[in-house]
């Protein structure tokens, strides 16, 4: 990990689109190198999209469904294996790198964005 990451404006980061979201649905993805979900998330006015998210270790299908979640909503679409990954959901590693959600504290509407 860097000490001094680089330096980037205010302008830079607001071409990042980072919005909250709600699971609809999690589907297993056995077909993934690493152990992931497929997801449904709904952005309301931006439209259900999907992802492939590694974070199978600390959440099972059912804590996942309803829960809000935060995501990059403007990557270019991501083909894993079969599965086209339309949004990167985010969150960070723990101290075995397994991938703990980021998550508004409290309920927001679907599809605000982070700033």
């Amino acid at each position: 990990m860097e000490n001094n990451p680089e330096q980037i404006q205010f302008s830079d980061f607001l071409k990042v689109d980072i919005r909250a979201g709600t699971i609809i649905k999690v589907d297993d993805f056995p077909e993934a190198r690493k152990p992931a979900y497929k997801l449904e998330i709904d952005f309301g006015p931006f439209g259900i999209k999907r992802s492939s998210a590694q974070i199978t270790r600390h959440y099972t299908k059912e804590d996942l469904l309803g829960k809000q979640i935060i995501a990059v909503v403007n990557f270019p679409s991501k083909q894993v294996g079969k599965f086209m990954s339309q949004v990167l959901t985010l969150g960070l590693p723990d101290e075995n790198e397994s991938v703990i959600l980021l998550e508004p504290t409290k309920k927001v509407p679907n599809g605000n964005r982070l700033f």
